[in-house]
């Protein structure tokens, strides 16, 4: 059983790079990192070894996997949608995908379909088995940032750069209709920017809510100084049930976020505050606990066990984290 107030730094590894994300694959037995010199690294945490993939040659923020967790599946900054072998170091397709950064990738709860979304400001659908388009949506009118299927396979939501969130009817690909995650979006006059979107979003298990992690109370666009937040809204309304936030103010974004199955929502949020895991109750407006990491936490990932998570950071290293009692001795 998890404890979050257990939760400590239970094995970490030094990749180099600066990391922008990280992913368990569904077994568990790997770790998938993309790192900011346009590398993806396996790590193995049972046995500590590392393996370095080689075909990316880009920035890989969007990582998921096959049904089966047989194949890895990555988007790039250069607009590629890659499918690589779970134990392979080479990608097995590439397509050009998306003008531009893909932001993020999601397979459907059947494993049939892939979705992408990126900066070109569209959503396309594309065939798992031999990644063929299959529909493309439109809608947005700023830069999609992240999606998610409904448990329930037949509806996709979106949420862009302003943190408009679209329901989607996978079937035919209109839009069911139209939400907002409330003050995850700023427009900065000086700079003349805007600063928010849905940074990590995910549907709970019964896909009641959909919870959203990103920035709030932005002071400056430039820079991105703000706080972090999650938004949890009610899926059948709309309505924005709460925004979840720090005690304390902590300058950063919630780059990676989490929702235990005993209803905790966990967050790890970085920037020039450094690096902070968050933990929530459902009902609770501020965290009932919190640990501070050696750097700023850029992605954050549960672990199918559920009781540990993986983050990523600016200072190269993936890190481990169990919810449990130190082991003695």
């Amino acid at each position: 059983m998890a404890d979050a107030t257990k939760t400590h730094v239970a094995k970490e590894l030094k990749i180099g790079s600066p990391l922008i994300s990280c992913r368990y694959e569904p077994k568990g037995r790997f770790v998938f990192a993309g790192a900011q010199d346009y590398q993806i690294w396996r790590w193995e945490p049972a046995s500590g070894k590392k393996v370095q993939l080689k075909g990316a040659d880009a920035w890989v923020r969007a990582i998921g996997f096959s049904k089966d967790g047989q194949t890895l599946l990555t988007g790039g900054y250069d607009g590629r949608l890659l499918w690589w072998p779970v134990e392979g170091e080479k990608p097995s397709r590439a397509i050009d995908a998306h003008h531009g950064w893909i932001k993020a990738v999601a397979v459907s709860p059947d494993g049939k379909l892939i979705a992408t979304s990126g900066n070109d400001r569209l959503i396309k659908l594309w065939n798992f088995a031999d990644g063929k388009p299959v529909r493309t949506l439109t809608g947005h009118e700023s830069r999609v940032y992240n999606i998610a299927f409904h448990p329930n396979g037949t509806h996709l939501a979106s949420s862009d750069l302003k943190c408009n969130i679209f329901d989607w009817e996978i079937a035919t690909g209109k839009i069911a209709r139209k939400m907002k995650a409330e003050k995850m979006h700023s427009y900065d006059k000086t700079f003349k920017a805007d600063i928010g979107g849905a940074r990590s979003m995910h549907f709970t298990a019964d896909g009641t809510k959909l919870a959203i992690g990103g920035i709030t109370n932005v002071t400056n666009a430039f820079a991105g100084v703000g706080n972090p937040a999650v938004v949890v809204l009610e899926w059948k309304t709309g309505k924005n049930l709460m925004q979840h936030l720090a005690k304390a103010t902590f300058r950063g974004v919630a780059w990676g976020l989490a929702l235990h199955p005993d209803g905790t929502i966990i967050a790890g949020a970085g920037g020039s505050g450094g690096g902070q895991i968050y933990f929530w109750k459902a009902d609770g407006k501020n965290e009932f606990h919190k640990l501070k990491m050696k750097d700023t936490c850029r992605d954050l990932h549960l672990a199918p066990d559920q009781t540990h998570f993986v983050t990523a950071h600016y200072d190269g290293h993936l890190r481990i984290c169990k919810m449990a009692e130190k082991s003695k001795g």
